[in-house]
């Protein structure tokens, strides 16, 4: 099995940002993973929501796009008071929750984009696609072909497809070649332009760039899925006041009339409560107790 590393400039949004440089100004530091495939507009749209219910004036967004979170056994903002809320894939969070002491945990609300399938509920599919017109009909085909994932912390990129060959009694070597795109809008351009022959995408991603982009309906199509899993969780840095997880917890719970409209342009519908047990590593990740075979 080949593996080499492909990025797509147009798709890629700027690197992180730097957060202020003292408490008084910085005010709340968020910081997103999950940008450019879920807009960086939709999470700058939440945090002018909690300048404005909790009247922090001074908070401020990062936004990494390198990888969906931490990456595991490296530094984290978290850890050293550089980030107080975040959203971020569910294999970094319990990664970070490994740690003793975890410098996080859950906010306990996560985001429900408006897609049928979803049910109202907090969760997203692994959708497998393909290109159109191709000999490819269903995972199986997909034996010898190319494959490309969007990074190492992606739960519906790259931990749902290790799931899925642990149950076939596969591994990586089921593919001939396995590309790195650098995020899920990269992954849908290379099976769109044949550069690669599949890939998985976060549903909610798939449908926000589907109705984006009409026209890729014509390139591309869904083969198979595989879920539903819990959506990426909000995060909170473990230090932070708790009066103010609270108060944070509560205006992501209650959006208000400015924040509801903005936010509803990307299909997203809500934030819904959820817990620990909802992102209980054996629900999520293949063998969770070892590291996984790398792609």
């Amino acid at each position: 099995m080949g593996r080499r590393t492909t990025t797509g400039s147009q798709y890629t949004d700027a690197t992180a940002t730097p957060a202020p440089a003292t408490e008084d100004v910085r005010g709340l530091r968020f910081i997103t993973y999950l940008a450019p495939s879920i807009p960086r507009a939709l999470f700058e749209g939440v945090v002018d929501h909690c300048r404005r219910r909790l009247g922090h004036e001074g908070a401020s967004l990062r936004v990494e796009t390198r990888v969906s979170g931490p990456e595991r056994g490296t530094a984290d903002p978290f850890s050293g008071g550089e980030a107080d809320v975040g959203f971020v894939c569910s294999p970094s969070y319990l990664w970070l929750r490994e740690r003793e002491p975890s410098p996080v945990e859950l906010l306990g609300v996560a985001p429900v984009f408006g897609s049928g399938r979803n049910g109202d509920r907090p969760v997203y599919f692994c959708d497998v696609i393909s290109a159109r017109g191709n000999d490819v009909s269903e995972f199986a085909d997909l034996r010898g072909r190319s494959w490309a994932y969007n990074d190492a912390c992606s739960l519906s990129g790259y931990y749902g497809l290790l799931r899925k060959l642990d149950e076939m009694g596969e591994d990586p070597r089921f593919f001939g070649e396995v590309l790195h795109s650098g995020s899920h809008l990269d992954s849908i351009r290379m099976v769109a332009d044949h550069e690669a022959d599949a890939a998985t995408i976060d549903s909610n991603v798939l449908w926000m760039r589907l109705k984006e982009r009409p026209g890729l309906a014509d390139l591309i199509r869904v083969i198979d899925s595989w879920g539903p899993f819990p959506v990426q969780p909000v995060v909170v840095r473990s230090g932070l006041d708790p009066a103010l997880k609270g108060a944070l917890r509560d205006a992501f719970l209650d959006l208000d009339v400015y924040a509801a409209p903005a936010l509803a342009e990307f299909g997203f519908r809500r934030f819904a409560p959820v817990t620990d047990e909802d992102y209980a590593p054996e629900r999520l990740l293949p063998n969770a107790s070892e590291r996984p075979t790398p792609l």
